[in-house]
This record gives structure tokens, C-alpha cells and sequence, in this order.
């Protein structure tokens, strides 16, 4: 799998809202300047997630961005899924609905157990996780295998 410059963006502006005192409104501006993230990139991303019910925003002096739920009840996968679709998918399409003739037919079990891999990461990591520096301990085990680290 591939992370788009959207999709972390997208969690670093999360994590950024979640940080603000009181959940008070962040300005677009100060979330890129904070993270180095264009601007009309970030509005884009923002918007975005707005239609996933995920941001609020309020126009004027006193408006800006916030969580709209609890960063706790935000995971990862929401976020990503919000700015760039289903987390796994083969050609556009979601990985149950492919199919393959002969000796190939089973790559389609490969795609669905990347899949659930990503998920079992992805859907236990919240926001509010990531904005304490911590992870589950089952996702920060994942991060003490050397091998981890190796690229392939």
C-alpha cells in the first residue's frame, strides 16, 4: 500500500486539531504552517474531510477547524478512507469484487489479508492515540521488529 501525500496530510491535520486547547477552532493557515502542508492543498483535504462528518469549520475571525467528534472515536482508516477511498483495492475495485481465472484466482485471498492486515493497524490507531504519542500495544509491537524498519 501506498500513502498519498493526501492521506498524511490529511492525519497530520487531524492530529493537529485534536492538540488544539478545548477543541477551539484552528485556522487553515496555522495547520499548514505547523505542518508544511500547501495551504490550498490543505483547504482541499479539509473539505474533504468535512463531507466525511469528520472536520467542522465556522467562517470569520473567530472560525476555523475542529474534530468533530472525539479524537478518540477517529481512527486512522477513518481519516484515510475520507480523503482517498478504501484502504486496499486492486484496478478501482474493492478486493472481494475481483475475480481471476486458473492459477491466479488466488491472489484474490492475497489482496483481502493485505487488507485485513492494514485494517488490524489502521482501524486501532486513533487520533486521539497518535496526539498523546502513544500507540496500542499491539501496533507498537509491530514497530520493535528490526525487520520492520528494512526496506525490501
Amino acid at each position: 500500500m501506498r500513502i498519498t501525500a493526501k492521506a498524511d496530510y490529511a492525519v497530520r491535520a487531524a492530529l493537529e486539531l485534536a492538540a488544539a486547547p478545548d477543541g477551539e477552532p484552528v485556522k487553515g493557515e496555522h495547520l499548514a504552517e505547523s505542518q508544511g502542508i500547501p495551504l490550498q492543498f490543505l483547504e482541499h483535504i479539509l473539505l474533504e474531510l468535512k463531507h466525511a462528518r469528520l472536520v467542522r469549520a465556522k467562517r470569520g475571525a473567530r472560525g476555523g477547524y475542529w474534530l468533530a467528534r472525539p479524537a478518540d472515536d477517529i481512527t486512522v482508516a477513518d481519516v484515510i478512507r475520507a480523503v482517498d477511498g478504501p484502504l486496499v483495492s486492486v484496478y478501482g475495485l474493492r478486493p472481494e469484487s475481483v475475480s481471476y481465472q486458473g492459477s491466479a484466482e488466488v491472489l484474490q485471498l492475497v489482496w483481502i489479508a493485505a487488507r485485513s492486515s492494514l485494517r488490524e493497524v489502521f482501524e486501532s490507531v486513533t487520533i486521539a492515540a497518535l496526539a498523546s504519542g502513544s500507540l496500542p500495544e499491539d501496533v507498537a509491537v509491530r514497530t520493535r521488529d528490526e525487520d520492520a524498519w528494512q526496506p525490501h
